[in-house]
């Protein structure tokens, strides 16, 4: 397993693993301002860096633009040499072409960088056609705003056209981000991952860990306080027992690696980057403990396997 992986069919070259920096910021979801600062933060991004995780993916949506702000200032007081990933977030009040590299050039002040690695539409409901989203995503690329064009939460028959239009300005449609996770298995159902493999894009993986679930900190009876809690209360709890018990089972068997290195490992052996959170130094240090290291083709048919009978 090779430390970096292209990007689709661009020349940027990304860490298998990346960092998401959804909860950077963002105080109703994930708590920040009460359960983690913005020290604990630096610490996650000095780790990630030293752990060679350089892959950031970030969003003007994250914090209200405070996602951006935090990462643009952990890479300037270490002038650390990263990859940087931002969102365009589709707002009902922005109809036009213009309103898409104004909000880039708004996140690359935030960032205080003079371009991005990645600029990715946040979602694929907007009233700008998707021809006319990528044409002008095409002039960000032409103007050095940004180095490659991404989606996120494009559906296959959405990141086919996407992928059709960005062609016609000689322009490859570097990456999808979805979720994708073992209690979230849908890339696979609904054709997005196929249309990947197709179509050379590469697939980003958001909620990796499916909000902390597949760390081993919940169960049943202790599930994570609020939406996160919500979400996953639906779960077969029985199989999904079954589940991280064999995620321990064959981590112990790879040198004492936790169920989310397991995990992690499982998305990376489909050629799938995940980009979980990291709100301390420790986290990212975990997150790191899925690299160099391999599961073997019987370990991630199994996993698959137990993966698919947990209901959510």
């Amino acid at each position: 397993m090779t430390d970096l992986l292209s990007l689709g069919k661009t020349p940027l070259q990304v860490s298998r693993l990346g960092v998401g920096t959804w909860s950077w910021g963002d105080k109703s979801i994930w708590g920040y301002g009460k359960e983690y600062s913005d020290a604990d933060l630096r610490e996650a991004f000095k780790t990630s860096v030293a752990s060679g995780i350089s892959f950031f993916d970030t969003a003007e949506l994250y914090g209200f633009g405070k996602s951006e702000e935090l990462l643009g200032e952990f890479i300037r007081e270490s002038r650390a040499d990263v990859t940087v990933a931002t969102k365009f977030f589709p707002y009902p009040w922005r109809p036009g072409r213009r309103s898409v590299l104004s909000a880039l050039r708004r996140s690359l002040k935030r960032l205080n960088l003079p371009s991005v690695d990645l600029y990715q539409v946040h979602w694929s409901f907007h009233l700008l056609s998707i021809p006319s989203m990528m044409s002008v995503l095409s002039e960000a690329v032409g103007e050095g705003l940004t180095k490659a064009v991404g989606v996120s939460n494009y559906s296959a028959d959405q990141l086919r056209r996407a992928a059709d239009a960005l062609a016609k300005y000689r322009i490859p449609l570097a990456s999808n981000q979805v979720e994708y996770n073992l209690l979230h298995c849908s890339p696979e159902q609904d054709g997005v991952l196929e249309a990947c493999k197709e179509t050379g894009v590469t697939l980003i993986a958001y909620s990796p860990l499916a909000m902390g679930m597949l760390t081993g900190k919940y169960s049943k009876h202790n599930l994570p306080r609020g939406y996160r809690g919500l979400r996953y209360r639906g779960l077969n709890f029985a199989e999904f027992d079954r589940l991280m018990d064999l995620l321990a089972s064959i981590g112990e068997s790879h040198g004492a690696k936790t169920r989310a290195q397991v995990a992690l490992n499982w998305l990376m052996s489909r050629d799938v980057i995940p980009i979980p959170g990291a709100k301390n130094g420790n986290q990212a240090a975990q997150n790191a403990g899925a690299l160099g290291w391999k599961l073997s083709d019987d370990e991630v048919e199994t996993i698959h396997a137990a993966a698919l009978r947990v209901k959510n």
